[in-house]
């Protein structure tokens, strides 16, 4: 009986490393973090500014891969310098790539009432496919609103 015993604590434990081989990583990654809601905060890049922007969205990028696609709802907040990066997506073809593949991705971007009122932007015009309803207020209060809303805050 005790070689029995010792022949299916094999057997599970084999199937249980089969288990884990066939699922990979990602769903071990996935176990991991669960289900989350997060806020990234883009007020202002320094140096070169889409080499930064890019670094940013890559950010956002990894996050996704990390915790799966399923698995978290995302939201980018613009305002100051930060709507710069959909400026910028207008002329720049690999971040247009990028903010299409995010957006593909359900990531939300929110762009500053303040800011375009304040630096006298054109959503319509001057932004990168950013549609009325994707104006807030005021780029810091609907950071507060969502943090509140159970969305954690991250700074890239």
């Amino acid at each position: 009986m005790t070689i029995l015993k010792r022949m299916r604590g094999a057997l599970a434990a084999g199937l249980a490393v089969l288990t884990l081989m066939a699922t990979g990583p990602a769903a071990a990654e996935s176990d991991r973090y669960g289900q989350q809601k997060v806020v990234y905060h883009i007020n202002g890049i320094g140096g070169e500014e889409d080499k930064a922007y890019r670094g940013a969205l890559r950010n956002v990028q990894n996050h996704i891969n990390a915790v799966g696609r399923d698995n978290i709802e995302v939201k980018v907040v613009l305002h100051g310098n930060g709507v710069g990066l959909l400026q910028n997506a207008m002329s720049n073809e690999q971040l247009q790539m990028d903010v299409t593949s995010l957006r593909g991705q359900n990531v939300s971007f929110l762009v500053c009432n303040n800011t375009l009122v304040g630096r006298d932007i054109s959503y319509e015009e001057d932004l990168f496919e950013v549609f009325e309803d994707q104006i807030v207020p005021s780029g810091v209060a609907e950071l507060s609103y969502l943090q509140g809303q159970g969305y954690t805050y991250v700074k890239p």
